[in-house]
């Protein structure tokens, strides 16, 4: 049983999908599968990630390829909202590298205090 709950809107600029609860490895089928629509139509896509309360390698995996999946479309995944834990994640993995989350430059020093 997936603990994710998920909204999903489209505006002018993009397709908004609310992300809350835990993202692993019995919840990533459902966001995959909310996708979709972002996928079929080569818009943008941004997750607001501010209720993830938990993600593990699956969630991350999962995150690398809707990115993968949305620039070959000639796209783009944003991420919002994205709790430090799940910053530290990211960047602990280098997968902040690629994937675009909005943070504030003192949660960047927090997680590469050297760069």
């Amino acid at each position: 049983m997936s603990n994710l709950d998920l909204t999903a809107y489209k505006n002018a600029q993009c397709t908004v999908i609310t992300v809350a609860g835990e993202l692993d490895l019995a919840s990533c089928p459902a966001l995959e599968d909310a996708t979709c629509l972002a996928l079929a139509d080569d818009a943008p896509l941004r997750l607001d990630m501010s209720g993830v309360t938990f993600m593990d390698s699956s969630g991350r995996n999962l995150l690398l390829i809707l990115r993968r999946r949305l620039m070959d479309g000639g796209s783009r995944l944003e991420l919002t909202g994205v709790r430090e834990a799940l910053m530290r994640v990211l960047a602990l993995t280098g997968a902040d590298a690629v994937l675009p989350a909005s943070r504030t430059e003192a949660r960047r020093q927090a997680l590469h205090p050297s760069a």
